[in-house]
């Protein structure tokens, strides 16, 4: 095996982990935000539902957990973006699940600087694939790409 091979083999645990972590981010953002639970009680009752019996390792718990955290407690500094970058939508008339992955990837754009703005970008719509629609794609697309020119994320 060439070390490019090797390498690349090594990097794509980490990338679906990632992933899986994002999802279960958004998932816990859905619980918080439909059911109006404060952001310790969704975690306390998300890690030990349902999701405590799949197999998530220490490290996707902790990240999916900061973010789901670090996107409750940021709204204030998140949600104007949304709007301005979304002419003629109103927050609380978009689709809840469109809202949260885009809460997420401008999370991710303000305090995960180590990942590059395009892979936040692709990781949201393929969220918006699993958890929305092809026009939500889309919409989403279009939204944070607004955000990070905004932004001036790379």
């Amino acid at each position: 095996m060439t070390a490019r091979a090797e390498r690349r083999s090594t990097d794509r645990p980490e990338k679906e982990s990632r992933h899986r972590g994002r999802e279960t981010a958004v998932q816990m953002l859905y619980q918080w935000e439909v059911g109006r639970a404060p952001m310790p009680e969704v975690e306390q009752t998300f890690w030990t539902g349902p999701a405590a019996a799949e197999s998530l390792g220490d490290d996707l718990r902790v990240f999916a957990t900061r973010l789901a955290t670090g996107v409750s407690s940021s709204i204030a500094d998140i949600d104007p973006m949304i709007v301005e970058a979304a002419q003629n939508w109103r927050i609380e008339r978009m689709n809840v699940l469109d809202r949260l992955i885009l809460r997420l990837a401008i999370y991710e754009f303000l305090h995960e600087p180590e990942t590059p703005a395009r892979v936040i970008i692709n990781e949201s719509l393929e969220l918006a694939r699993t958890f929305s629609t092809d026009d939500s794609v889309r919409f989403i697309n279009g939204v944070l790409d607004a955000v990070r020119r905004t932004l001036g994320r790379e």
